[in-house]
């Protein structure tokens, strides 16, 4: 278990003070990586280092994507936070659960913008969605607060070193480029056999595949062995 394998992932954060506020939660429980995906504001900012008070290094080392699939193309497991339950097949998890994650992966908390939270689309790059449970009439959660009730969790997980995983050594499992890149190869196929159809589903097609893909635990052979297939699927036209 390290805490370099665990990163903090704000997508379209709208506030500076609220992008400072959880520089500085990262470092207040001692992880380093930040990650945003199209920030509103201009990044970095005085008002982002002055909010982030002596977490200026997670500023300066985080790093800037303009696409989700960017962001988390080296992440293996994706858990997406969400104050209200999601319709959807996917796992919906609580704070005790992060007792079972895997942290000898790498792992990317996704934080919503603060107005709106994450869509069902954005949610359908997750593995897993979190919840915190907070009064049921009142359960908006400032973006800081919610990241560093998630950091000191899990910082508490790695204290007290409660997961234990017997998983072969020997398999690797695929990073989500690797799956992008499967994905990638199954929709072009797709779409040139005219599957998505009619037009106007497409968005919502793509969203579900990328549910049963991305809360799969591939490993990078069984990845490989269906970009072959799909490959394959492609030549037999």
């Amino acid at each position: 278990m390290s805490k370099n394998n665990i990163s903090f992932i704000l997508y379209k954060p709208q506030l500076s003070e609220n992008i400072g506020a959880c520089a500085r939660a990262i470092k207040n429980f001692n992880f380093n990586k930040l990650i945003l995906i199209n920030p509103k504001p201009i990044f970095p900012n005085d008002k982002i280092l002055a909010t982030s008070v002596g977490a200026k290094d997670i500023i300066n080392q985080s790093k800037k994507y303009d696409t989700l699939e960017k962001a988390l193309s080296k992440i293996d497991i994706v858990i997406a936070t969400s104050a209200r339950f999601r319709n959807k097949n996917i796992k919906h998890i609580n704070l005790e659960d992060l007792k079972k994650i895997n942290f000898k992966k790498k792992i990317g908390f996704l934080f919503g913008p603060e107005a709106s939270g994450l869509s069902n689309d954005e949610i359908s790059y997750a593995n897993y969605t979190l919840n915190i449970p907070t009064n049921p009439d009142f359960k908006s959660l400032n973006l800081s607060h919610s990241l560093i009730i998630i950091a000191q969790y899990v910082a508490s997980i790695f204290k007290l070193r409660n997961a234990s995983f017997k998983k072969s050594k020997k398999i690797k499992y695929a990073s989500k480029k690797e799956i992008q890149s499967m994905l990638g190869l199954c929709i072009k196929n797709l779409d040139e056999i005219n599957f998505f159809k009619p037009q106007e589903k497409r968005p919502k097609m793509l969203e579900n595949l990328r549910n049963i893909f991305y809360k799969m635990d591939l490993s990078d052979k069984e990845t490989r062995i269906l970009s072959g297939v799909f490959a394959s699927l492609g030549k037999k036209r």
